[in-house]
């Protein structure tokens, strides 16, 4: 589904050349979830901006479902990727109401959009949002700049998977909420993934959450996949042996700053 081929990003700053991907091979299935955990800088936002097509690769070729998208721009690839940043203040058009945004989000996925929605697409969104258990069905009409973070994250979620994409990208989606909402949205977005059969690209600070969640656990360093933990060998690391695995590298636990739930 996803294959990234010697991918290399070269940034200038100045005078000189900043290296954020140094020639990166990856290989999802679809259904894989990754979590990709790293310092900072290790280039995980490069690597999914790459991916997005937020701008070309230095060098190296991205291929989507068999089909060479290394040229594409982002907005020719957004009908089948679905992308969450960190923010819960982005995603959303926080003046439409919770139906509207939602309506935006099939448009996205070439679907018509009518801001006078139809009553079956209305009973759609009406299922699609109670089962988020949040009451937000009871709230089709309201503006979203009145949600909290934590439901305000949970329609971008929803929003992002409406359209049924052939990727997911995470980009520290749970990072700027409190715990109890930041374990809520991580387990609502393992649900929607599952249930679609999503292949997923989560990008975390958090190593609990980057063991707890998927199949495929990456480690990055200075633009380099230094490890790839599947399967088993995933199901059975614990944070302590990341740590361990990171230090044989000379990379310290300050340098990673990575977060763990209270």
């Amino acid at each position: 589904m996803l294959r990234l081929e010697a991918l290399r990003k070269v940034f200038r700053s100045g005078p000189d050349l900043v290296v954020a991907l140094a020639g990166v091979d990856l290989h999802l299935e679809r259904g894989d979830f990754l979590t990709v955990i790293g310092s900072n800088g290790a280039g995980k936002t490069t690597l999914l901006n790459l991916i997005a097509g937020a701008f070309p690769p230095t060098a190296g070729r991205v291929w989507i479902g068999g089909q060479d998208v290394t040229l594409q721009p982002a907005h020719c690839r957004a009908r089948r990727i679905g992308r969450i940043v960190q923010d819960p203040l982005a995603g959303t058009a926080p003046n439409m109401t919770i139906a509207e945004n939602l309506a935006l989000a099939c448009q996205r996925s070439g679907r018509s959009f009518r801001l006078a929605l139809p009553r079956r697409r209305r009973t759609q969104f009406l299922e699609r949002v109670g089962g988020l258990r949040m009451g937000l069905d009871r709230r089709l009409d309201d503006p979203v700049y009145l949600l909290s973070g934590g439901e305000r994250q949970a329609l971008t979620v929803t929003m992002a998977t409406l359209s049924r994409p052939d990727i997911l990208l995470l980009d520290e989606h749970t990072a700027a909420l409190d715990p109890a909402n930041a374990v809520a949205i991580a387990s609502l977005t393992e649900q929607f993934v599952d249930d679609l059969g999503l292949t997923t690209v989560m990008v975390t600070h958090n190593m609990e959450q980057a063991i707890a969640l998927g199949n495929r656990l990456a480690m990055m360093h200075k633009g380099e996949i230094l490890t790839q933990l599947l399967g088993e060998e995933k199901a059975k690391m614990h944070v302590e042996g990341l740590i361990a695995l990171f230090a044989r590298r000379h990379i310290t636990e300050d340098e990673l700053l990575l977060e763990r739930i209270p």
